[in-house]
């Protein structure tokens, strides 16, 4: 079952990496206005998502793509912030789901801890 859960892990970093440069501008819409080159980013951070999970596989690495992880979820909650700020403000339907994006990315780091240790 724990190769399922670093293969599902690496999947789901590789599909939203690839989902940055498919569809970049739900991403950039979220973008704190104090990012500078705000599409760059986007790619960059998808760049950064497919590599991380990619790097997850092998043994060797797994350790610090998953501490990766863990710093780009830290990197990216800014965007998240922004995200809940503005639904709030646009009193936004889907303001729920911004909403719980915010917690959601704990346990997120949580998963990403595991893998953290050699041999995890």
């Amino acid at each position: 079952m724990s190769r399922f859960f670093l293969y599902l892990m690496a999947l789901l970093y590789v599909l939203i990496g690839i989902t940055h440069f498919a569809r970049p501008e739900p991403f950039v819409k979220i973008m704190p206005p104090f990012i500078p080159y705000p599409l760059a980013m986007v790619y960059l951070s998808g760049a950064i998502e497919i590599g991380l999970g990619v790097l997850l596989l092998p043994a060797i690495t797994r350790p610090y793509a998953a501490w990766g992880i863990i710093a780009l979820l830290l990197a990216v909650y800014p965007a998240n912030i922004q995200m809940a700020v503005d639904f709030y403000r646009q009193r936004h339907p889907q303001l729920w789901v911004a909403l719980a994006r915010l917690p959601l990315q704990f346990p997120l780091i949580g998963w990403a801890w595991i893998y953290t240790r050699r041999g995890g």
